[in-house]
């Protein structure tokens, strides 16, 4: 038995059998081609929508902060000056820090750009 010749059938595939959805490594295309789009709607549409939400967002957490800031620095100017320089009469303090606040506005109000329209 040793002497007889077994023929095998060719396993070479076909040219049109290598395009055919039957091929082994059809899945394994599918999923990196769905893999590249994922990736490029990533990269063009939610990763700048991230950046957005993330500006917007720490936008509102800093300007939060510094209006609890100034809240707080105020009434602390306030209480300093009205204990420490002016012996508790609370009217001159709210006055003092009132005129700098008005001149700071006015400063900043000539210094706006005139819109001409």
């Amino acid at each position: 038995m040793d002497d007889q010749v077994t023929s095998r059938p060719s396993t070479a595939p076909s040219p049109s059998a290598s395009s055919a959805p039957s091929e082994p490594d059809w899945p394994a295309r599918v999923a990196d081609t769905i893999e590249d789009v994922v990736d490029s709607v990533h990269d063009r549409v939610i990763r700048p929508l991230m950046l957005v939400a993330r500006g917007i967002v720490f936008g509102i957490i800093i300007g939060t902060m510094a209006l609890v800031l100034s809240v707080l620095l105020a009434v602390a100017l306030v209480r300093l000056l009205t204990d420490y320089a002016f012996g508790g009469r609370v009217w001159a303090s709210d006055a003092l820090v009132g005129a700098v606040l008005a001149a700071g506005g006015a400063f900043a109000w000539s210094r706006r750009g005139a819109h001409e329209g």
